[in-house]
């Protein structure tokens, strides 16, 4: 499997959007994190993390699913694929979240772009945000309203754990990661 270094070569020549590989940064990191908790492969699911969205910017309606033949040539493992796929049942594919890593990717998704958008409102951005001010800011329809809340809440329930856990999980994620938590 292509490393993480070769995934951000990879990211980059399919996302030209700041805001879009941000987000993915974000995920990636997120899914480090977890990876470590749980004693699974950091590595790879933040490559999982990283790459989840490749096709978005240029195939929208057709995410993720013309990403697989792209990460099936460049050398990813069916098990990084179905995680990918996965993320995005059972609106955009038929392959349901069964592995630890796809039920993960998915918890981490939509929460980050939400926290992202949040961190924004902060002065001293990510540094400032913390769960309960997230999780009091995800009552505002009107606010970051293309991020699903119902998805957000779901990930944290498909992965067994407290939302405001999960939620200063990733927050803490994001803000160890220079790529994502930029000053």
């Amino acid at each position: 499997m292509p490393d993480y270094k070769d995934s951000v070569n990879l990211l980059e020549e399919y996302i030209g959007n700041e805001n879009l590989r941000r987000h993915c940064y974000a995920v990636a990191a997120a899914m480090k994190f977890y990876a470590e908790r749980l004693g699974e492969d950091s590595g790879k699911w933040a490559v999982a993390g990283l790459l989840h969205d490749l096709d978005w910017e240029k195939f929208p309606d057709t995410h993720p699913n013309t990403a697989v033949p792209v990460l099936r040539e460049a050398g990813y493992g069916e098990d990084l694929i179905e995680a990918i796929l996965g993320h995005a049942y059972p609106e955009r594919t038929d392959v349901p979240r069964t592995s630890i890593m796809a039920k993960y990717l998915f918890a981490c998704d939509e929460i980050t772009g939400f926290i992202t958008a949040y961190s924004y409102m902060k002065p001293g951005g990510l540094d400032n945000v913390e769960a309960k001010g997230v999780k009091k800011k995800m009552k505002d329809k009107a606010f970051a309203k293309n991020v699903n809340r119902e998805d957000m809440l779901k990930g944290a329930e498909e992965i067994g754990m407290d939302f405001e856990e999960h939620l200063g999980n990733v927050i803490t994620a994001m803000r160890a990661d220079e790529k994502v938590n930029v000053k």
